[in-house]
């Protein structure tokens, strides 16, 4: 078990557990407007405020823009300061530094802010370099639109590309966001975690359920609806059971901890900040939960194990 700390930036001190904006006003993945509205959006905002989570990753494609309009139009009503991470998206008809510049002040007047604390390519997308988004971050970053640069999916050699760029102009790459859970644990494998933790770069764990799988309330004869049945569908929810039925086994051993807040923390013990996406009061209430303790170094290892024997069947 990991004793890194996901701190090692200010923007992230006292930082644990941090809220993923993903759903907010997505119609299309998510089901904004049906399943879940503005009003309930908002209650898991103050709820927020109101235990201590202050950090909010959102992006310019979340909702098509509706994600950070959401929650810009939350924090003017709330009057209190959060630290605010988002993203540019380097579609490939944004060919020169000047579209990051743009877009980023765009992303700005919908969240109503001066200047946000974490700004991020969300993809290593080409045919722009690396060290050309890097150059315009850094122009960004002298006209202080930016406080710190991260990235998002961007393997080794692209996160050392970014980071040699950042350091030339004494900028600090202090973030690297990508999918991480106990079904994906890629990042281990191919030497990234480790490659973050030693250089102080903060991981970023999305999607740290795999998309609400983890939660235990999905089986093979209640797949999830949508675009995540493509992907989570009855074949891989039977292989993926032992894990579900360990997780559950688990919460009688930590004062009846949820399987989702003991997957969640699973992520914490390893070295990342985990960014559970939230957009129900029941799912914070949940998620919540995930920190403040911490699982036994021989649970993460029989995690470990079980994670590494249900996914080598998938």
């Amino acid at each position: 078990m990991s004793e890194e700390s996901a701190a090692t930036h200010p923007v992230f001190e006292q930082v644990n557990l941090a809220v993923g904006t993903w759903a907010w006003g997505d119609r299309l993945f998510w089901g904004y407007g049906k399943e879940y509205q503005e009003e309930d959006l908002r209650q898991v905002f103050r709820h927020c405020l109101a235990s201590g989570i202050r950090f909010f990753d959102t992006a310019e494609v979340y909702g098509q823009g509706r994600s950070e309009s959401l929650l810009g139009k939350f924090i003017q009503e709330s009057g209190e300061r959060v630290t605010v991470a988002t993203k540019f998206m380097p579609y490939p008809w944004r060919l020169r530094k000047t579209a990051l510049l743009k877009a980023l002040r765009a992303s700005l007047k919908r969240l109503g802010l001066q200047a946000v604390d974490l700004y991020q390519i969300h993809w290593p997308y080409p045919p722009v370099t690396v060290e050309t988004w890097m150059d315009a971050m850094i122009e960004a970053h002298q006209e202080g639109l930016l406080r710190s640069v991260g990235v998002s999916n961007y393997d080794r050699q692209q996160m050392e590309r970014a980071q040699n760029t950042l350091t030339r102009k004494g900028i600090q790459l202090v973030s690297n966001q990508v999918e991480y859970h106990l079904l994906n644990r890629r990042i281990e494998r191919n030497g990234l975690l480790k490659q973050c933790q030693g250089q102080g770069i903060t991981l970023i764990a999305y999607s740290p359920l795999a998309q609400g799988i983890l939660s235990g309330k999905y089986t093979p004869e209640n797949p999830p609806s949508g675009p995540r049945r493509g992907r989570y569908g009855r074949r891989m929810l039977a292989v993926i059971q032992p894990l579900i039925r360990l997780l559950n086994k688990m919460s009688a051993d930590y004062d009846g901890k949820s399987p989702a807040q003991i997957a969640i923390n699973w992520t914490i013990c390893k070295g990342t900040l985990p960014i559970p996406g939230i957009k129900t009061v029941e799912q914070f209430e949940q998620d919540f939960g995930a920190q403040g303790w911490r699982l036994k170094e021989e649970d993460v290892a029989l995690l470990d194990e079980m994670s590494d024997q249900v996914t080598g069947k998938l």
